[in-house]
């Protein structure tokens, strides 16, 4: 996860969070939701997440919306990350939805890679627990 939240940054992701959603649903651990300021900013953002985590060995388990723009979806198993196009992020309103999960505000300003992903409650799984999947 640390790796992505490093990748989002670097590449300009807007406004990034991350919400542990472990105790609310049954198919993921963390959200890492962010925004692109055009469609090929969220494009970008996606491919770059994707190479940058591909050569960790960890493989994502599908990708939708990438040919769009606008809203891209990226399953990495306990890992889902969002990439919104600007306008769509507040319409859709995932971190309003999710309002009980822990959320972490990451500042891009003044990152910094040990404390970005600490929420309110302690956080569980550390990035080595994303099983890098192997496709054949």
């Amino acid at each position: 996860m640390e790796l992505a939240v490093r990748t989002i940054v670097a590449y300009k992701g807007l406004e990034p969070a991350v919400l542990e959603v472990e105790k609310f649903c049954s198919f993921a651990d963390y959200f890492i939701l962010c925004s692109g300021s055009s469609h090929r900013h969220v494009q970008a953002l996606a491919q770059h997440l994707e190479e940058a985590l591909s050569q960790a060995g960890v493989k994502p388990l599908g990708v939708e919306g990438l040919e769009e723009g606008q809203w891209v979806l990226m399953d990495y198993n306990a890992l889902i990350i969002h990439i919104f196009l600007e306008p769509l992020r507040y319409f859709y309103n995932l971190e309003d939805l999710w309002s009980e999960a822990p959320k972490t505000l990451i500042d891009t300003d003044n990152y910094s890679p040990n404390s970005a992903i600490s929420p309110q409650e302690p956080a569980t799984r550390a990035d080595t627990d994303l099983e890098p999947i192997r496709h054949e």
